[in-house]
């Protein structure tokens, strides 16, 4: 049998894609039971501007689509989360012509939503008029049974930020008199008063179990910087210590400037002269 010792003489670090995965291994550094070295890929900007709301926003909504086949133009979107995913899903959604509330807990968030344009309600008051559900927190349990007693029949759930229990399936068994599998992808809860409530998937992350996933044209930047993070800690293990490290700067540079020149595009340089301006304290002031 092989101990975890056994292991750990092995393992020089290690990287970290996901938002829920960083904020655990954090708690696990503060707590002062990280065992080696962990590089925070998902905090990196080409991974956290691209994948997060450009990824997963693209992927959610095609995964809805694929298993229901609804129309998103004229539809009441409610999107639990304007974080990176979520405010990926909320302006795709509304570029599709949807009508996008925003329910959040952080109040700077919230504000952003607000004043980019975003209806900002409360999860109590979206329940009552919402059409389709997609959450997006990371959290337990944000949509539950106070909330599903106030949905309109026909109403769309589906979770796109975490393992599937964002959306109580507890409550919805307790609320319902019977479930109906209506098709590959899709639950349907009975309630007692006759209204139908869909789950999709399972309340697991729509995007993958209902569609493919990010396009490989975006998650290639993810992969890159896994890469070159993995390539950092052989070559520099032995100064790294048990903690939670921030993707070096410039292998983030390296990752968007290899991908803005598989695309064909290439960016301005700054002159010597802009440089000193930029740098220096007695010019510009």
């Amino acid at each position: 049998e092989i101990s975890i010792e056994d292991l750990l003489k092995n393992i020089l670090g290690g990287c970290e894609e996901t938002t829920t995965g960083v904020i655990r291994i954090k708690s696990l550094e503060k707590e002062g039971k990280l065992l080696y070295p962990i590089i925070a890929v998902n905090e990196a900007l080409s991974k956290s501007l691209f994948d997060n709301p450009v990824g997963t926003g693209q992927s959610t909504l095609d995964g809805i689509m694929r298993a229901t086949n609804i129309l998103l133009a004229g539809r009441d979107v409610v999107v639990v989360g304007f974080g990176r995913v979520g405010s990926g899903i909320a302006y795709r959604a509304r570029g599709m012509g949807a009508r996008v509330t925003i329910v959040e807990v952080d109040p700077i968030k919230a504000l952003r939503a607000a004043m980019d344009g975003f209806n900002v309600e409360s999860m109590k008051k979206a329940a009552g008029h919402g059409e389709v559900f997609i959450t997006a927190t990371g959290n337990i349990n944000v949509i539950r049974r106070e909330h599903f007693e106030l949905m309109r029949d026909g109403v769309i759930l589906a979770n796109a930020g975490h393992f599937d229990v964002e959306i109580s399936k507890k409550d919805l068994e307790e609320l319902s008199i019977r479930r109906e599998k209506t098709s590959e992808h899709i639950t349907t809860y009975i309630l007692k008063d006759g209204r139908r409530l869909h789950l999709l998937a399972d309340g697991r992350v729509v995007n993958l179990a209902c569609g493919e996933g990010h396009p490989s044209a975006v998650m290639d930047l993810s992969f890159s910087l896994q890469a070159l993070s993995a390539e950092y800690i052989v070559k520099n293990y032995d100064k790294m210590t048990k903690t939670v490290i921030p993707v070096p700067e410039e292998l983030d540079k390296i990752v968007a400037i290899m991908k803005l020149r598989s695309m064909g595009l290439e960016i301005e340089e700054m002159t010597e002269e802009q440089k000193r301006y930029s740098e220096s304290w007695l010019m510009g002031t």
